[in-house]
């Protein structure tokens, strides 16, 4: 094609002319321009309930079927579920699709960090360091393999689910700092729209920083505030008012009612009629405004002593200090501290917020009842805040250790409702499949059991039986035969069964257990077993760490911890009091 017979024009458009303004980044548009709209059927999975959590309930008798007494708020049982949020939210749509009242998130700031973190060690001041798990490691690098451009992609994905989840009425506050503010500003007003903008909330995170040589110090962090419609749920929420206030504005008092009040403007914008006020008659409202209260209803507060004059002979209003809210909440939020090392609700993680801010954003978008979410949920924050005001949660995160954390404080939060006699309700953990390990088998095992098999055996440092007698029988390590569950599956009681006995027939006196989940209180059946068939049994966990890329020495293999109790004094100055010493045994084979 010659050079001139590429004009740009009316008739010939250039392709950028179409273009509407917008943020623009790899993997938005696929290779002939057309928007990459997010996959969602492909990424919905199974998912698997670990446990149901009820802590106090199971320490108490249960209640029968009609007595009056009830534990719980109603029977919603709120859900903490680990794995990829964008494969959670994809699960979730079939059942809670517009159905979610409020989205509180606080999705990683740092542009391609790892995610590793110091966990401190009790009460002391040693701490150990927390590698991300295979899934972590995977799933971040994948998402932010390509730098800026992966993290606005992974962040557009996982808006655009959020957005199907929220009722009409619902809301979402997006928690960011100066990284990557600017960008998630443009991606919300894309996906939810610049109408249904609410806020920047700015919040002063510190009160002080560290000097800085070349800018001025970073004090603040970013939240977005949008709603899904214009009919969205918002209670307006208030703030005391600062001493000096009340000294310079409510600085009459009441003798009848014994009460402080300040005298305020009796008019407000908008061209009105004359009120007749008392003994000094037909007043006119000042030019371009009206008189806020009816006639009827001036006349009332005349007799009430509500409508004082001044001096300017205008009527003014008196306002009460008891009838004051306080000031209305506004966008900037600098009365909230950030957890500090000695505050109580502390759960020692690193990105951990405030109760009170996220108080703030529930109260104001959502009632009693109402279902909240957080899918990038670290400590657990949201859940806790919402079960405390008495509404639903549903809470995900990648991290295995997040997962841990809000475990725990979650239980302590039933603990402490139900020693206050306050309601609560309980919470199922699920696991989003094993995908973890599936991903593993599709690409490095290529999807075959005995591959896995034999990777678990050779980082156990056992002998691969090529020739067995027995399906169940799959190694040898010293004078112990092995076995190695399935990549996908629990070690059942029925299971266990079927191995000792198939050991036992090839005449073992020692039976290694492999298996990446156990069923429940497996031990004592071993117990058994072991006594009935005289044969050694031992459970082991898989280490998740053979999966890691290039490791070639074997991670640590430990038995499943033995807990025993041997009460050491029966009697003592305090009859009730008995001294219970306990052993716990962790045994490491590799």
């Amino acid at each position: 094609m010659a050079k001139n017979d590429n004009k740009w024009g009316p008739e010939n458009p250039h392709p950028l002319s179409t273009r509407k303004t917008e943020l623009i980044w790899e993997g938005k548009y696929d290779e002939y321009g057309n928007w990459r709209e997010v996959d969602i059927a492909g990424c919905a999975m199974p998912m698997q309930k670990i446990e149901t959590i009820d802590e106090p309930a199971s320490r108490l008798k249960p209640l029968g079927l009609f007595d009056s007494e009830k534990a719980h708020k109603d029977d919603f049982r709120n859900m903490l579920i680990w794995g990829d949020n964008k494969l959670v939210m994809a699960s979730l749509l079939k059942d809670f699709k517009g159905k979610i009242d409020l989205i509180c998130i606080d999705p990683p700031f740092d542009v391609g960090a790892d995610f590793t973190m110091d966990i401190p060690i009790g009460e002391s001041k040693e701490s150990i360091g927390k590698d991300q798990s295979t899934l972590e490691m995977i799933a971040y690098r994948d998402m932010w393999g390509k730098g800026t451009d992966s993290y606005l992609h992974m962040m557009y994905e996982r808006l655009v689910l959020m957005k199907e989840l929220l009722s009409e009425t619902g809301s979402i506050y997006v928690h960011s700092d100066w990284r990557v503010n600017s960008h998630l500003r443009l991606i919300l007003d894309e996906i939810f729209g610049r109408h249904n903008f609410r806020n920047e909330i700015v919040w002063q995170k510190i009160r002080s920083s560290k000097g800085q040589s070349k800018s001025f110090g970073n004090v603040l962090d970013t939240i977005y505030f949008y709603s899904k419609t214009e009919s969205s749920l918002f209670n307006k929420q208030y703030v005391p008012l600062a001493e000096e206030r009340l000294e310079k504005h409510y600085k009459y008092f009441d003798e009848i009612s014994e009460k402080n009040y300040q005298l305020c403007d009796f008019t407000q914008k908008g061209q009105g009629p004359s009120r007749v006020f008392g003994d000094k008659g037909e007043i006119a409202p000042p030019a371009g405004k009206h008189w806020i209260w009816s006639q009827e209803k001036i006349d009332e507060g005349i007799k009430k002593g509500l409508i004082v004059f001044t001096s300017g002979k205008m009527p003014r209003l008196k306002r009460f200090l008891d009838d004051s809210k306080g000031n209305p909440m506004e966008d900037l939020w600098n009365d909230i501290p950030p957890v500090n090392s000695m505050s109580d609700e502390r759960a020692a993680y690193a990105t951990q917020k405030p109760e009170a801010l996220l108080e703030r954003m529930i109260l104001s978008s959502t009632n009693e009842g109402d279902l909240v979410a957080d899918f990038f949920n670290g400590s657990g924050t949201t859940g806790a805040v919402a079960e405390r005001l008495g509404r639903r949660w549903i809470m995900a995160d990648l991290g295995r250790f997040a997962i841990h954390t809000t475990r725990k404080r979650m239980i302590e939060l039933q603990r402490k409702l139900h020693e206050e006699d306050k309601p609560y309700r309980a919470f199922d953990v699920y696991n989003l499949g094993r995908y973890e390990r599936q991903w593993w088998q599709k690409e490095r095992l290529k999807g075959a059991d005995e591959e896995h098999r034999r990777v678990v055996l050779e980082f156990y440092r056992a002998e691969v039986l090529q020739n067995s007698s027995s399906a169940l029988i799959h190694g040898r390590k010293g004078s112990a035969l092995c076995h190695v569950d399935s990549i996908d599956g629990l070690f059942t009681r029925d299971e266990l069964k079927a191995v000792a006995k198939a050991a036992k027939e090839a005449g073992a006196k020692e039976l290694h257990c492999l298996a990446w989940e156990f069923e429940m209180d497996l031990r004592l059946l071993c117990h058994e077993i072991e006594h009935a068939d005289d044969i050694k049994i031992k459970l082991i966990p898989i280490p998740r760490e053979i999966m890691e890329k290039n490791r070639t020495s074997p991670p640590p293999f430990l038995e499943v911890a033995v807990l025993e109790a041997e009460v050491v004094y029966k009697i003592s100055p305090t009859p009730w009091f008995i001294l219970v010493k306990y052993f716990f045994y962790v045994f490491s084979y590799a």
